[in-house]
């Protein structure tokens, strides 16, 4: 079983971010973590997740909290968790939110893993993206998670953001093999619901290009891998021995149990979402009380299509077999047209090309 723990709390909303998250405001961080501790017995109890392979706190920015709320959390969540089969713990965090000692409380908790978000190295796309961090901050706060020996340490990035050049894609991309961290996340913008840079998409403010990201992607790709790194999922290139794990989970169909307010599970083919609201949340999850919402019941055949989308976007690709009914001809004619390279070891892997497309390709699959 695989552990994920949603932490909303940000200092400042990004406008392209879509996932449940807020600035604290009024809420008492101590009460909340004490009711995600409750949440967290009951889901051992219910789910059977007490020894977690893998633990992910994302957010939000989990870094966000004072250490002495932090270390308070931390102790009480090793008391729930049995962390001997954990083999991979990250934690995101945001570079304003974090000094080596803080960093030093995670790592001595047992967090293997940190993923920094920068998202860019260039003061205008930073302020296109509403970051509140200057490069040199983020660099800075490289410098530490190098410093305290965190064993693996990601960078995310994105691209086709509104402004950002070619040009100055390729220098935040040159920065970071310079830098040299263990695994980078370079994301395409997605223009999500419930965002305001959805709603100037609507109004015509900003606009999409599928070439103009393809370039963005095409160029990542050959110079991290001219670099070293592997290009083992779409938007995720890593170090040997540096591979997401939790991800990985994800993309080959793992059960997880979600913790938090927003947070998502997938057990024995049901899927729900928690309450997202973290008031509401903190009251309920402290009572006892259900939080469960938008309860799914997923078929084997859902689950499996899932799975083939997933699996199309890594390298290794999808296994023949779960491929089922997929006609040679399909795939043939993906190879033809340069998506696909020709199964081997049993698998389908697409090329750098028909990752651009994986969506697509997969729907031709099912």
């Amino acid at each position: 079983m695989h552990l994920y723990v949603h932490i909303p709390f940000c200092h400042r909303i990004c406008p392209y971010c879509s996932f449940h998250k807020h600035t604290p405001g009024g809420h008492d961080l101590r009460a909340f973590f004490r009711a995600m501790a409750e949440e967290a017995r009951r889901a051992v109890a219910t789910h059977g997740c007490g020894v977690p392979r893998t633990i992910y706190f994302g957010g939000g920015t989990p870094t966000l909290p004072g250490r002495a709320v932090l270390a308070e959390f931390l102790a009480e969540f090793g008391k729930i968790f049995d962390f001997s089969g954990v083999e991979e713990w990250t934690v995101e965090a945001n570079p304003r939110t974090f000094d080596a000692e803080k960093i030093r409380l995670l790592r001595d908790h047992g967090v293997t893993r940190v993923s920094l978000g920068v998202q860019a190295w260039d003061e205008g796309t930073l302020a296109t993206l509403g970051r509140d961090h200057a490069p040199d901050e983020a660099r800075a706060a490289y410098r530490i998670l190098r410093e305290v020996g965190v064993s693996s340490v990601n960078v995310d990035l994105m691209f086709s953001i509104p402004g950002q050049s070619l040009e100055t894609w390729a220098a935040t991309v040159d920065e970071m093999i310079a830098l040299g961290p263990d695994h980078v996340s370079a994301y395409n913008l997605n223009y999500e619901e419930d965002t305001e840079f959805f709603n100037r998409l609507e109004r015509g403010e900003f606009r999409t290009d599928e070439e103009n990201d393809a370039s963005f992607f095409l160029l990542a790709d050959e110079r991290f891998t001219g670099a070293g790194f592997d290009h083992y999922e779409v938007s995720n290139y890593a170090r040997p021995g540096h591979r997401s794990r939790h991800n990985q989970a994800y993309w080959e169909g793992a059960e997880y149990v979600g913790l938090g307010p927003g947070a998502f599970s997938t057990v024995a083919g049901r899927r729900w979402k928690n309450v997202a609201d973290t008031g509401a949340y903190t009251v309920l999850a402290a009572a006892g009380q259900p939080l469960e919402r938008e309860v799914e019941h997923l078929t084997a055949d859902e689950l499996r299509r899932e799975r083939i989308a997933l699996l199309l976007r890594t390298a290794a690709g999808v296994p023949l077999e779960v491929l089922g009914g997929a006609g040679e001809g399909r795939i043939a004619g993906l190879v033809a047209a340069g998506l696909a390279h020709p199964p081997a070891g049993g698998r389908l892997a697409l090329t750098a090309q028909g990752r651009m497309v994986a969506d697509s390709v997969a729907v031709e699959l099912w």
